[in-house]
This record gives structure tokens, sequence and C-alpha cells, in this order.
């Protein structure tokens, strides 16, 4: 709705523009909902990547416990037989031995008790920063700005920046709002692979292995197929035919037709020219390993798949986005006249254009071209019928109903809808 007037407050928007076939209380009640259930749906990933990462700390922690104290009991028991089975070792040195293996576990399970509680008070401290936000305040000026240095700091490092990002997060103050902890933990498993290295990648494979069946992941089985074609790109044939036995011999009731297409690459070299088996061998799938891997490492946890700028830029392109934008007719001041954002809607379906209905707050009657809508000097809008019969009653005044504000009849301006 373009309206040729200034725009009337937003409690006026709200309580005028309601819709005629869903008019009523309970639509009022949801538009007064809305800003906070889109807030919350939107700031998802802000909670739940540090519960997941709590999660995964807390499971570290069981595993090392229960390793240890297997370790403990172990040498318990064996310090504890009769001497003729620990001739080999006098009692004095297992005992010390065993003190040591406790010291050492004690001090593990101190470090994992600290990144814990650091965990849980970034929990706290990310549900603080959204119960600062007000729905009833019209401009959350400070929010906002942290929100979008947030949204920032989340490209950056999606992108790999992660030096930059540490010394942003620092600068503006919100390190226990962002993940830069997170995605170190990957950064390890990325860099390697843009090495052509995969033993990293097959490490975090191994340590997160029910999480990844859980979502069937395909992660490990592209780690192995680049393996032996690795093997094979530099002739080392045999090698290959039992790595294949070894490690994909196991995948082969889930991918028959992938298995069948990478080791027919035993028939050929990497200088072939069949374009089938010639893109195995092309150097790109170390790229296309390493957006594997990241999709993996966000829904492992709970992240969105694109970066959240990508997301937000969308949005609002979404909705600028018209029939003329691709003919190049946008006018200069549209985002959509550069190449860089109109790239980035390309993908996106045209906005909905429709009209508005209008709702008088004193008839309750439609307002169109036939009743339009006139426009009080402060801003409310009322049909032109209501404001008539006030007039006529009230001897060419007009008495705003919801703030007393009085003007003449002579001082209303017509709106205009497109």
């Amino acid at each position: 709705m373009d309206m040729m007037i200034d725009p009337p407050a937003p409690e006026t928007v709200v309580a005028e523009a309601s819709s005629i076939n869903n008019g009523g209380g309970e639509e009022q009640r949801e538009k007064k909902k809305t800003p906070v259930t889109e807030i919350m749906k939107l700031e998802l990933q802000l909670l739940r990547v540090p519960v997941e990462h709590l999660k995964k700390t807390l499971r570290s922690t069981q595993r090392t416990a229960e390793k240890e104290l297997s370790a403990v009991i172990a040498d318990i028991s064996s310090v504890a037989a009769p001497p003729a089975a620990t001739a080999a070792a006098s009692p004095v040195s297992s005992l010390t031995s065993l003190v040591c293996r406790l010291h050492g576990m004690k001090r593990k399970l101190e470090d994992f008790t600290r990144a814990e509680a650091g965990q849980v008070q970034r929990c706290r401290a990310r549900i603080d920063h959204l119960e600062e936000f007000s729905p009833q305040c019209q401009c959350n000026s400070n929010w906002n700005s942290t929100r979008l240095n947030r949204i920032i700091l989340d490209y950056m490092l999606r992108m790999s920046y992660y030096d930059s990002a540490s010394l942003f997060a620092d600068s503006a103050n919100i390190r226990e709002l962002v993940d830069i902890d997170v995605f170190i933990e990957a950064r390890e498993v990325v860099e390697s692979l843009q090495n052509k290295k995969v033993a990293p990648a097959l490490a975090w494979c191994a340590e997160n292995k029910s999480r990844l069946k859980k979502t069937k992941s395909k992660l490990e089985f592209l780690l192995r197929l680049q393996e032996f074609i690795e093997m094979v790109k530099v002739n080392d044939y045999l090698k290959a035919i039992a790595y294949a036995r070894k490690y994909l011999a196991p995948w082969g009731p889930t991918y028959t037709k992938e298995l069948q297409h990478v080791t027919a690459t035993l028939a050929f070299k990497s200088g072939t020219s069949c374009t089938t088996y010639k893109v195995l061998f092309d150097a790109c799938r170390w790229d296309y390993l390493v957006n594997e891997f990241k999709q993996e490492f966000c829904k492992m946890f709970g992240m969105t798949l694109e970066p959240l700028l990508q997301i937000y830029l969308q949005a609002g392109l979404s909705a600028l986005k018209t029939p003329s934008c691709p003919q190049g007719l946008c006018p200069i001041e549209d985002p959509l006249s550069q190449v860089t954002f109109m790239r980035l809607a390309d993908p996106l379906p045209f906005s909905k254009q429709h009209h508005s209905k209008l709702v008088c707050f004193i008839t309750k009657e439609l307002m169109d071209t036939e009743n339009p809508p006139l426009v009080l000097p402060n801003g409310y809008v009322y049909s032109t019928k209501a404001l008539e019969d006030m007039a006529k009653n009230n001897n060419g005044k007009i008495t705003c109903p919801r703030t007393g504000f009085e003007c003449s009849f002579s001082d209303l301006t017509k709106a205009f809808i497109s």
C-alpha cells in the first residue's frame, strides 16, 4: 500500500489495516504476538548452538571418565592380586602409577568442568540478550546493532575469516553471543581438506559417528572415495584395491552405483579424456568435500545451512524484486540496480503485489474509491462517510475518537491507495 501522505503512527496502522475476512479480536492478538514470535524463530540458532556444543562436551566427558575409571579399576585389581601374579612389578611402583593416573584423570575432569561452565554461561548470556528485546519499544537500536554485528560475524566465520572474526567479536564485545570456538573446531578439518588431506576429516567422522548415522550422512563415504581416487591417481593400484576391500566394501549395499562408478577408475589414468571419469580426478572435488563437511557441521550444531546474512538479504530482496528488475529498469537507489544484489536475487520469486483492505475504525465499513480514507492532521485515518456524518452533527468540526484531537473538515487530506 503506497499512500501519498506522511505515514501514520504504527499503532494506527495496526488498528485500521485489519483484514475484512479475518477481522476481530483474534486477528489483533495474533498481530501483537508476531514481533516476538518471528524474532524467536529467527534466533533459534543463537540458543541451539551452545546447547548442542554443551551436549557434545558432556558426552566427551562421560566417555573420558568411563575410560579412565576402567583403567583405574584394572590397576587396582592388579595391585590387589596375589604376590605371585604381581612379581613383574612392585606394589609401590604400581601404586605410584595408580596415583599418577588418578591425578591425570582429575585434571582432565577439571578441564571439562571449566569448559562446561563456560558454555552454560554462554547460554545465560544469550537468553539475557533475547530478553532485552521489547516489542513495545519502537526503537531497539542497541539490540538491533548487536544483532547486525552477530549476523556479519556469522558470515565471516562461515567464510573462514577466523582471525578477523575474533578481532571483530572483541571490539564489538559480543564474544559470548557468537560461536567462534565451535568454528575453530572445524578449522583443522577445513584446512586439511583444502590441502588435500582426509585424515582429520575421517577422525572427525569417527568422533561423531552416531550423530552422522542418525542424519544418514554420506560424508565419510565421500572421504573414503576420495582417498581411493588419490591412490589411483598415482597409479598405486594394489594399494587402492586393498583399500577398497577394507573401507569401501562395507558401503556396497547402500551406495552400489557410486562404488561401481569410482572403482572403474582402475581401468583409466588421471589424464583420461573420458568425461565420465575425468571429473573424478578433478581438483574441484576437494572444494566439494569442504562444502559437504560444512553442511554436515552446520546440521550437527543446529545452524542454518546458509549464512544468516544471505538469508536476511534474500528475504529483503524478495520483497523488492519485480518483473522490471531483471530488465534493468530499477532506480539507482534500489539495491537491485546493483549486479551483485541482482545475482543474489536471481533465484528468488517476484514479490507478491496486492492491495490492502482498510476498515474504518468508526463505522467498521470498507474504505475504497466510493468511501475513500481521509487523514487527520495528527496522522489517523478514517472513512469519508464517518467524518462527513461527524462534521454534519458537530458544526463542521472533527474530533479524533482515539486522541481527542479537534480540527475542521477542511483540514482533512484525502489518502490515495495504489
